[in-house]
This record gives C-alpha cells, sequence and structure tokens, in this order.
C-alpha cells in the first residue's frame, strides 16, 4: 500500500495541469465553483498518477468507472485500488492491491447536533471527555468516512455503527491543519 499527500495546492499551474489530465478528470474539476477546490480535484489525480507510476509503471490517465454508489476503480486495472480524498489543506490518495478508504478533514469546529447525528454513545463520550474535542470529532468522522469508502456505499445507512476495529484496522494520522485516516479489511 502506498499513501501520497501534498499540501501544494497553490505551487502548480492549474491550466497545464488540466491540460495533463484525463478529460473525464478535467470535466470534474471544473465542476468545481472555485478555484480551491479545482486544484485540490486536480491534485488528488495528480497523486493517484504518481502512485500509478511509482508502484505499476502506468504512464497513461487512468480513466475511472463507478459502482452505483459512485466508488470509483480504474478501467482495465481491477487488481489496483485506490481512494482520493482531499480538504480545504491538502489532497491525499492510498493505492492498495487490496479494497481501501480513505479520508481527509481538517481540524473545525463542530456542532453538538451533528456529533448527536453521527455518532453512538461511546463516541459521544471520547468526544467530550477530550481537551480537544474537535480533534477527537475529526479522528471519528474520518474513521466513518473512510469506512464507507472502504466499503463502496458511501454514507448511506447508519452512520453511527461504521466504524468496526473488529473488521476494518484504521490508520489516522494527526496533522496540525488537518487529520486523515486509512481504512482496511483486517
Amino acid at each position: 500500500m502506498v499513501t501520497l499527500v501534498s499540501e501544494k495546492i497553490w505551487d502548480f499551474d492549474l491550466q497545464a495541469a488540466l491540460a495533463e489530465i484525463s478529460e473525464q478528470r478535467r470535466e470534474q474539476a471544473l465542476k468545481f465553483k472555485h478555484e480551491q477546490g479545482q486544484r485540490l480535484c486536480v491534485l488528488a489525480y495528480q497523486l493517484l498518477k504518481e502512485g500509478l507510476r511509482k508502484e505499476y509503471d502506468i504512464t497513461d490517465n487512468p480513466i475511472f468507472e463507478y459502482n452505483e454508489h459512485g466508488k470509483p476503480s480504474i478501467v482495465g486495472h481491477p487488481e489496483i485500488f485506490f481512494n482520493l480524498s482531499h480538504c480545504k489543506e491538502a489532497a491525499i490518495c492510498v493505492i492498495s492491491d487490496k479494497p481501501v478508504g480513505i479520508d481527509v478533514e481538517c481540524i473545525r469546529e463542530f456542532k453538538d447536533s451533528l456529533a448527536r447525528y453521527t455518532m453512538n454513545d461511546a463516541e459521544l463520550t471520547d468526544i467530550t471527555a477530550s481537551a480537544n474535542a474537535e480533534a477527537v470529532f475529526i479522528r471519528l468522522w474520518t474513521m466513518k468516512e473512510a469506512t464507507a469508502k472502504l466499503i463502496g456505499t458511501g454514507i448511506t445507512h447508519d452512520v453511527k455503527s461504521l466504524i468496526d476495529t473488529t473488521r476494518y484496522k484504521y490508520t489516522t494520522v494527526e496533522r496540525q491543519r488537518y487529520t486523515y485516516t486509512i481504512c482496511e479489511n483486517l
């Protein structure tokens, strides 16, 4: 498994980068209203391209196909599993030979109503008992989102029960401004 992270959102020529990616991804990037969203979409794809080149010697632009819930896979490469995510601070990509999910989120304030809606009782206890509730909430949220992305359903069912350490391995990395979690099957 390889994980690539970049905070270099403003360090490349957007127009040149758009010309170097697949038409499919270019269209997706240009759906973002603001330049930052476009850049993050392009950067995540560039990370995927870098990983595919290093790990599999694939130099063509990957084309995606999607399952009924929107989980992408690479056309012609069912043996390669990947996941992309971005927040306003970073873009991230994970590539594996097994199903994998990843989520990255900025550390930010959250609403109690959101926590009550998305977290189970034990998770709420962890959040409220912490000296840094925002960081704990974001860690748990990235675990939930990464799980949903691993199983390929998105957050379509009971979000409170998504984290399952008996079925999934979670690797969480906490940076100063953001946190990301990788989720794999045990």
